[in-house]
Protein backbone atom coordinates (compact mmCIF):
# COMPACT_ATOMS: atom_id res chain seq x y z
CA UNK A 1 0.00 0.00 0.00
CA UNK A 2 1.39 3.40 -1.04
CA UNK A 3 1.03 6.24 1.47
CA UNK A 4 -0.86 9.25 0.15
CA UNK A 5 1.06 12.45 -0.47
CA UNK A 6 -0.75 15.66 0.35
CA UNK A 7 -0.39 19.24 1.45
CA UNK A 8 -2.90 20.41 4.06
CA UNK A 9 -3.46 24.10 4.80
CA UNK A 10 -4.63 24.89 8.35
CA UNK A 11 -6.61 28.07 9.01
CA UNK A 12 -6.15 28.82 12.71
CA UNK A 13 -7.70 31.78 14.59
CA UNK A 14 -5.02 34.30 15.50
CA UNK A 15 -3.94 33.76 19.10
CA UNK A 16 -5.42 30.27 19.45
CA UNK A 17 -3.75 27.82 21.77
CA UNK A 18 -1.84 28.17 25.02
CA UNK A 19 -0.25 31.57 25.60
CA UNK A 20 -2.09 33.26 22.75
CA UNK A 21 -3.83 35.94 24.79
CA UNK A 22 -1.40 38.75 23.90
CA UNK A 23 -1.43 37.79 20.21
CA UNK A 24 -5.23 37.56 20.18
CA UNK A 25 -5.73 40.99 21.79
CA UNK A 26 -3.06 42.76 19.73
CA UNK A 27 -4.67 41.22 16.62
CA UNK A 28 -8.07 42.56 17.64
CA UNK A 29 -6.64 46.05 18.13
CA UNK A 30 -4.84 45.83 14.77
CA UNK A 31 -8.03 44.68 13.02
CA UNK A 32 -10.09 47.45 14.66
CA UNK A 33 -7.72 50.08 13.24
CA UNK A 34 -7.49 48.36 9.84
CA UNK A 35 -11.28 48.04 9.57
CA UNK A 36 -11.85 51.66 10.59
CA UNK A 37 -9.26 53.02 8.15
CA UNK A 38 -10.57 50.75 5.39
CA UNK A 39 -14.19 51.64 6.15
CA UNK A 40 -15.22 48.02 6.39
CA UNK A 41 -16.54 45.71 9.09
CA UNK A 42 -14.13 43.95 11.44
CA UNK A 43 -13.22 40.42 10.39
CA UNK A 44 -11.82 37.41 12.20
CA UNK A 45 -8.05 37.11 11.76
CA UNK A 46 -6.35 33.84 10.84
CA UNK A 47 -2.84 32.56 10.64
CA UNK A 48 -1.95 29.60 8.51
CA UNK A 49 0.34 26.60 8.70
CA UNK A 50 1.00 23.53 6.56
CA UNK A 51 1.21 19.81 7.16
CA UNK A 52 2.91 18.03 4.26
CA UNK A 53 2.42 14.26 4.22
CA UNK A 54 5.00 12.16 2.35
CA UNK A 55 5.80 8.46 2.60
CA UNK A 56 3.59 8.10 5.67
CA UNK A 57 5.26 10.94 7.57
CA UNK A 58 3.60 14.26 8.41
CA UNK A 59 5.93 17.25 8.11
CA UNK A 60 4.82 20.39 9.98
CA UNK A 61 5.70 23.75 8.41
CA UNK A 62 5.02 26.98 10.30
CA UNK A 63 6.34 30.29 11.54
CA UNK A 64 6.26 31.04 15.27
CA UNK A 65 7.96 33.20 17.91
CA UNK A 66 11.37 31.95 19.05
CA UNK A 67 10.27 32.22 22.68
CA UNK A 68 7.38 29.79 22.04
CA UNK A 69 9.63 26.76 22.36
CA UNK A 70 8.04 23.33 22.11
CA UNK A 71 10.97 20.89 22.26
CA UNK A 72 12.24 19.57 18.94
CA UNK A 73 10.65 21.84 16.37
CA UNK A 74 12.78 21.65 13.21
CA UNK A 75 14.03 25.24 13.13
CA UNK A 76 15.22 26.10 9.63
CA UNK A 77 15.86 29.84 10.06
CA UNK A 78 15.24 32.82 12.33
CA UNK A 79 14.30 36.42 11.62
CA UNK A 80 13.55 39.68 13.42
CA UNK A 81 10.12 40.90 14.53
CA UNK A 82 9.18 44.57 14.11
CA UNK A 83 12.66 45.93 13.36
CA UNK A 84 16.07 44.45 12.62
CA UNK A 85 17.54 45.96 15.82
CA UNK A 86 14.76 44.50 17.98
CA UNK A 87 15.66 41.10 16.57
CA UNK A 88 18.76 41.06 18.77
CA UNK A 89 16.46 40.04 21.61
CA UNK A 90 14.82 36.58 21.65
CA UNK A 91 11.56 38.35 22.50
CA UNK A 92 11.56 39.89 19.02
CA UNK A 93 12.54 36.93 16.87
CA UNK A 94 10.57 34.40 14.86
CA UNK A 95 11.56 31.05 13.50
CA UNK A 96 10.56 29.06 10.46
CA UNK A 97 9.98 25.43 11.39
CA UNK A 98 9.87 22.33 9.19
CA UNK A 99 10.26 18.90 10.65
CA UNK A 100 9.26 15.31 9.94
CA UNK A 101 6.89 13.92 12.54
CA UNK A 102 6.23 17.43 13.81
CA UNK A 103 2.91 18.96 14.64
CA UNK A 104 1.29 22.37 14.69
CA UNK A 105 0.79 23.21 18.40
CA UNK A 106 -2.57 24.95 17.89
CA UNK A 107 -3.83 22.68 15.07
CA UNK A 108 -6.76 21.51 17.20
CA UNK A 109 -8.10 25.09 17.10
CA UNK A 110 -8.15 25.19 13.27
CA UNK A 111 -11.55 26.19 11.90
CA UNK A 112 -10.73 24.73 8.50
CA UNK A 113 -8.19 22.34 7.02
CA UNK A 114 -7.95 22.35 3.23
CA UNK A 115 -6.06 19.77 1.20
CA UNK A 116 -4.45 22.01 -1.42
CA UNK A 117 -2.64 19.22 -3.29
CA UNK A 118 -2.34 15.44 -3.43
CA UNK A 119 0.56 15.62 -5.91
CA UNK A 120 3.78 14.12 -4.47
CA UNK A 121 5.89 16.45 -6.63
CA UNK A 122 4.22 19.52 -5.09
CA UNK A 123 4.56 18.08 -1.57
CA UNK A 124 8.29 17.51 -2.08
CA UNK A 125 8.64 20.96 -3.63
CA UNK A 126 7.00 22.68 -0.63
CA UNK A 127 9.47 21.03 1.74
CA UNK A 128 12.45 21.74 -0.53
CA UNK A 129 11.51 25.44 -0.64
CA UNK A 130 11.32 26.05 3.11
CA UNK A 131 15.03 26.98 3.52
CA UNK A 132 14.68 29.46 0.63
CA UNK A 133 11.81 31.51 2.08
CA UNK A 134 12.69 35.22 2.42
CA UNK A 135 13.75 35.97 5.99
CA UNK A 136 12.54 39.54 6.14
CA UNK A 137 11.37 41.41 9.23
CA UNK A 138 8.04 40.06 10.51
CA UNK A 139 5.34 42.73 10.61
CA UNK A 140 7.02 44.98 8.03
CA UNK A 141 6.64 45.45 4.30
CA UNK A 142 10.31 45.30 3.34
CA UNK A 143 9.47 43.75 -0.03
CA UNK A 144 7.05 46.54 -0.93
CA UNK A 145 4.08 44.26 -1.55
CA UNK A 146 1.53 46.46 0.25
CA UNK A 147 1.26 44.03 3.19
CA UNK A 148 3.34 43.00 6.18
CA UNK A 149 5.31 39.74 6.20
CA UNK A 150 4.17 37.04 8.65
CA UNK A 151 3.17 33.35 8.92
CA UNK A 152 0.56 33.75 6.19
CA UNK A 153 3.23 35.16 3.87
CA UNK A 154 5.43 32.12 4.49
CA UNK A 155 2.61 29.71 3.64
CA UNK A 156 1.39 31.51 0.51
CA UNK A 157 5.00 32.01 -0.72
CA UNK A 158 5.65 28.27 -0.39
CA UNK A 159 2.41 27.28 -2.12
CA UNK A 160 2.84 29.64 -5.08
CA UNK A 161 6.48 28.63 -5.62
CA UNK A 162 5.55 24.94 -5.38
CA UNK A 163 2.99 25.36 -8.16
CA UNK A 164 -0.29 25.20 -6.21
CA UNK A 165 -3.28 26.81 -7.94
CA UNK A 166 -4.13 29.77 -5.70
CA UNK A 167 -7.10 31.21 -7.63
CA UNK A 168 -9.77 30.15 -5.14
CA UNK A 169 -7.70 29.96 -1.98
CA UNK A 170 -8.90 32.25 0.79
CA UNK A 171 -9.44 32.24 4.54
CA UNK A 172 -12.70 31.00 6.07
CA UNK A 173 -15.83 33.13 5.47
CA UNK A 174 -15.92 36.29 7.58
CA UNK A 175 -12.18 36.24 8.04
CA UNK A 176 -8.97 37.50 6.56
CA UNK A 177 -5.33 36.51 6.64
CA UNK A 178 -3.09 39.59 6.81
CA UNK A 179 0.18 38.99 5.00
CA UNK A 180 -1.21 36.35 2.63
CA UNK A 181 -0.94 38.61 -0.42
CA UNK A 182 2.62 39.60 0.55
CA UNK A 183 3.72 36.00 0.09
CA UNK A 184 1.81 35.61 -3.17
CA UNK A 185 3.27 38.80 -4.65
CA UNK A 186 6.83 38.00 -3.51
CA UNK A 187 6.58 34.50 -4.98
CA UNK A 188 5.18 35.75 -8.28
CA UNK A 189 8.11 38.15 -8.55
CA UNK A 190 10.44 35.22 -7.84
CA UNK A 191 8.82 33.11 -10.57
CA UNK A 192 8.40 35.91 -13.07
Amino acid sequence: MVAQSKVDLYWIPLGAGAGGTLVRWSGRIYEAFAATSGRRPRLDLYHSALVVSLNGTANAVEMAPVWAKTGDRGVVAEGAVGHQLLGRSRLFRYEVRSWPGGSIPDAAAAVDVVTVSTDAHIAYRVLDLVPDVPMVVWGRDEQRTGEMWNSNSLVSWLLVNAGVDMTEMEPPPGGRAPGWDAGVIAAQRNIG
